[in-house]
């Protein structure tokens, strides 16, 4: 390694992603990939970015991995001491409402991308995204990171209101999925997180599971299930 040329180490990293909040009758559908990328190099193929905030509300992380955590950090001490003082549970947009303050407060410093949704009594389901710069948005459905370019197109057909549980779920898997198969920075395993009057629930697809898309390769767990594999058939003229 040449010490002399530092410049690419000390460069600012590439950080990808990709993550996905869905509002269904009844609940929300949270998801998001498991690749945790420092420009080239994959520091984590297995991560969690979907993170609990109280019993009924989760956020999805984007972008700085550092950054999304420690605001995910303060909105939690901050809703539990909230939780305390009202004696019920902080209902989303409260929670929202909170990583919208931190988010823009700090918006010079902050490189993260966020979506809160969970359920309460007062409104249902809800899904709000936090994009870079700290504005708040209530939308039926939020994408981000680097692997939401590729799904606008996709969900402007594929949403629809009044989708049930298990359609949301798939909706969630199938759009991870596709985003995996054109973004290099997204990728690993899929996870879900449904929430809705009954609790949460937490889902993991592995990615061997995972549909394929154009001109993708299954997924091999070493280099030699591709050596031993058989080659293609001789063409018969």
């Amino acid at each position: 390694m040449d010490l002399n040329n530092m410049g690419d180490l000390n460069a600012p990293h590439s950080m990808g992603t990709t993550i996905i909040g869905v509002t269904y009758n009844g609940g929300v559908v949270l998801g998001a990939d498991s690749r945790t990328s420092t420009g080239m190099y994959v520091a984590n193929r297995a991560s969690d970015k979907i993170t609990q905030l109280t019993d009924n509300v989760y956020v999805c992380r984007s972008g700085s991995a550092a950054d999304s955590q420690i605001v995910s950090d303060y909105v939690r001490y901050f809703l539990h001491q909230h939780t305390i003082q009202l004696d019920q549970p902080a209902t989303v947009k409260v929670a929202a409402n909170l990583v919208r303050l931190i988010a823009y407060g700090n918006k010079n410093m902050l490189q993260t991308g966020l979506i809160v949704g969970g359920w309460d009594k007062y409104e249902g389901g809800k899904i709000y995204g936090v994009p870079l710069g700290g504005t708040l948005i209530e939308q039926p459905f939020a994408i981000g990171g680097s692997g939401s370019s590729y799904l606008y197109g996709f969900f402007d057909q594929a949403w629809k209101e009044g989708m049930t549980k298990e359609e949301a779920e798939q909706l969630v898997v199938k759009a991870v999925s596709l985003a995996i198969a054109r973004d290099g920075a997204s990728g690993g395993v899929v996870r879900t997180v449904t929430i809705n009057s009954e609790g949460v629930s937490r889902k993991f697809y592995p990615g061997d599971t995972l549909p394929l898309w154009h001109e993708e390769l299954e997924a091999h767990t070493s280099l030699l299930d591709i050596l031993n594999a058989p080659g293609p058939e001789p063409m018969n003229i």
